[in-house]
């Protein structure tokens, strides 16, 4: 009897295992462009290192917000050449929002790696924002 409830059991967590794995949401993202990063944001001032692996070029860099504001203090961006961009930011960035389109070049570059600095405004009981970094990939068609 201790068999069968035990069998029964693992039968039983597997299966809740395995549907855990199916509710993950999805992001629709606008044609041309690729979701490169998602991170959640703490209440204090937070820094994040993104090494981006892909061998896309690109054109533009964008932010978009979930759930609560948050303000952007500082972005670098990195080449693999080993130029760096910083373009002037501070901005706050409503819920459910995108953030100002950001040209890193015309004809497009490849990425290394992204740093940013942000925090969440607001109230720590209301929840943390999630903050997603979208690259509008090059083309040379347009």
């Amino acid at each position: 009897m201790k068999g069968i409830m035990s069998i029964a059991l693992a039968v039983f967590c597997i299966g809740s295992l395995l549907s855990c794995g199916a509710s993950r949401r999805s992001v629709a993202v606008e044609e041309g462009w690729d979701l490169i990063s998602e991170q959640k944001v703490n209440f204090v001032r937070d820094k994040d290192e993104i090494t981006v692996s892909s061998r896309n070029l690109y054109t533009d860099l964008r932010f978009r917000v979930e759930d609560r504001e948050i303000r952007i203090n500082e972005l670098k961006i990195y080449f693999p050449n080993g130029d760096k961009l910083e373009p002037k930011i501070d901005d706050v960035i409503g819920a459910d929002q995108f953030s100002r389109i950001i040209e890193i070049a015309r004809d497009g570059r490849r990425i290394d790696k992204i740093e940013f600095s942000y925090r969440t405004t607001g109230n720590l009981l209301k929840g943390r924002a999630n903050v997603l970094l979208f690259g509008r990939r090059y083309n040379p068609g347009y």
